[in-house]
């Protein structure tokens, strides 16, 4: 969500093998995606939601913080708001924000959240990807979009923690994403914790009573799906668009393709819902893995 009126990545390395650090036994992070809600709603007064709603929302983004039993080492963050002809990655060592929402207060175009960026950690991904046989580019300029630093100030206000932000591929083809995902997955033996950032229901033109009985509908068949065994998951996401009222809950569907580059990643690992709240009184998950 975008409009007011809707609602240094360190990467260690071992010297003695001259590539990342691998973790001990059970050190494997999880991988998530998030719902990041409406521009900059949990730091300025914005016109839509009600506070339960949005206190809970918010609630659950800072329990983020405690919930890899381990602090990760860096943060690779995946947003509904960025999209490139190819898998590109933010490469600059001090990211600045980028206020990619209009219509709200002054303050919210004020924000700050000074994570650090890692070129290294940049770097691992783009070879990981190109292993893989992606076809990948770096951006050295670009900022943290709103689908990342908001949901982010939020579980790292004091913004320790660096951060790599990586794009979807236009297109939006659901099983290569996934296909990019699995790609991903020994980053979570190295310490970094791999966020999706989108929204399970997103149609802006529909936020309000006409919305409600598709977002549960679909709701429920995202969450059935991601409980699934990892190759039922896969085909089941990457055909989506045959999900219950799936074009009446994402007319485009930016905001749910960071799920698939996260189903991806988990590997073996079966989904669960961490969240289940609502906005407007539309249905909103939170999926995690591992």
């Amino acid at each position: 969500m975008t409009g007011a009126g809707t609602a240094g990545c360190a990467t260690n390395i071992d010297p003695s093998h001259g590539g990342p650090a691998k973790g001990a036994p059970g050190d494997r992070l999880p991988v998530l995606f998030i719902p990041h809600g409406g521009g900059p709603w949990p730091f300025v007064d914005v016109p839509f939601g009600d506070k339960a709603e949005l206190d809970a929302l918010k609630e659950y983004l800072r329990s983020l913080k405690d919930l890899p039993g381990k602090k990760p080492r860096a943060v690779l963050a995946v947003s509904a708001h960025w999209e490139e002809p190819v898998f590109t990655v933010m490469s600059g060592e001090r990211p600045p924000l980028l206020f990619d929402y209009y219509g709200f207060p002054p303050e919210s175009y004020k924000l700050t959240w000074p994570a650090p960026g890692d070129p290294a950690l940049a770097a691992r991904v783009r070879k990981l990807l190109g292993d893989a046989g992606f076809a990948t580019a770096e951006n050295t300029e670009r900022g943290f979009d709103h689908g990342t630093f908001v949901p982010l100030k939020v579980t790292y206000p004091e913004a320790e923690i660096p951060c790599v932000q990586l794009s979807l591929k236009r297109g939006l083809d659901p099983a290569e994403h996934i296909a990019m995902g699995r790609a991903l997955a020994p980053l979570r033996d190295e310490g970094v914790l791999i966020v999706g950032s989108g929204m399970s229901y997103h149609n802006l033109r529909a936020f309000g009573p006409q919305g409600r009985a598709p977002s549960e509908a679909f709701d429920a068949w995202l969450n059935e799906a991601a409980r699934a065994e990892p190759s039922e998951r896969a085909s089941r996401l990457s055909a989506w668009s045959k999900a219950p009222s799936a074009r009446q809950v994402h007319p485009r569907e930016e905001h749910l393709l960071p799920l698939m580059v996260i189903a991806g990643a988990a590997g073996e690992d079966r989904g669960k819902n961490a969240y289940n709240g609502t906005l407007l009184g539309l249905r909103l998950s939170a999926i995690h893995f591992g």
